[in-house]
């Protein structure tokens, strides 16, 4: 009779961290960024149709990278959530803590529990009425949480991106500024290691306006975005992909 494998649970749990952090890398990085008016969004993605970058309610945006079917139905979950505890309770009780308090619940149950954890990180992020009030919390695979200030990079060389965005970003940035910077920290992340020049047809642009006074969310596209990255001094700013 042969003998059951056996698997350590602190080499299962590396396991399954390993695969995750492999799986997290190979997505195109998301980079968060506060500006004076409220919090930017902005990734690389030609796709109109696949978002990574999307509303949840009034005043909170959620960020993702990954396997997007997973971080996908992660969402659409959270805008249940917050639809619920709006209806059931009042809109000021829907908050971004809450939210990433229930993500954490969700990713550390199936990374510590399923076979094959979710190979998503994501970012929940609430826009205040002033700067200080804004909330940023990072959440990884297995669950835990992080209370992120001033910017965020996940997904793909993120340490290389931070590096740039330490570097570059400040407090009271506007918009164009951060947007500069962070087309600049996306095009430095280039196989090769050369800076690539982003055009607004191959990036994913949106903010949390606190200016606005329910819904806080708004996408950049078009003609709209490549004003403010001509306003950043972005070069490339209106072109799109380069043909190999």
């Amino acid at each position: 009779m042969s003998m059951p494998f056996y698997v350590s649970p602190e080499q299962l749990m590396k396991d399954r961290a390993d695969y995750a952090r492999k799986g997290i890398a190979r997505g195109r990085s998301v980079v968060v960024l506060q500006y004076d008016d409220g919090i930017a969004f902005a990734t690389e993605n030609p796709s109109r149709a696949l978002h990574k970058i999307s509303e949840i309610y009034d005043r909170i945006a959620f960020a993702a990278v990954g396997k997007y079917n997973e971080f996908e139905n992660l969402r659409v979950a959270g805008v249940r959530y917050a639809d619920l505890r709006g209806y059931s309770y009042d809109r000021v009780d829907v908050t971004a803590r809450g939210l990433a308090n229930a993500y954490a619940q969700t990713l550390g149950t199936v990374f510590t529990t399923e076979s094959k954890p979710l190979e998503v990180e994501l970012v929940v992020v609430e826009v205040g009425r002033e700067p200080a009030g804004d909330q940023i919390y990072r959440l990884s695979y297995d669950g835990s949480v992080t209370d992120e200030h001033g910017w965020v990079v996940m997904g793909g060389q993120a340490e290389r991106l931070a590096g740039v965005l330490e570097v570059a970003w400040r407090p009271g940035m506007t918009l164009s500024e951060v947007l500069g910077v962070a087309v600049r920290a996306l095009g430095s992340s280039g196989d090769d290691g050369e800076p690539r020049a982003l055009g607004a047809a191959q990036l994913e642009v949106a903010v949390l306006d606190r200016t606005r006074p329910r819904r806080a969310f708004r996408r950049l596209t078009g003609a709209l975005l490549e004003d403010v990255l001509d306003g950043a001094g972005t070069p490339g700013a209106g072109q799109g992909p380069s043909s190999a």
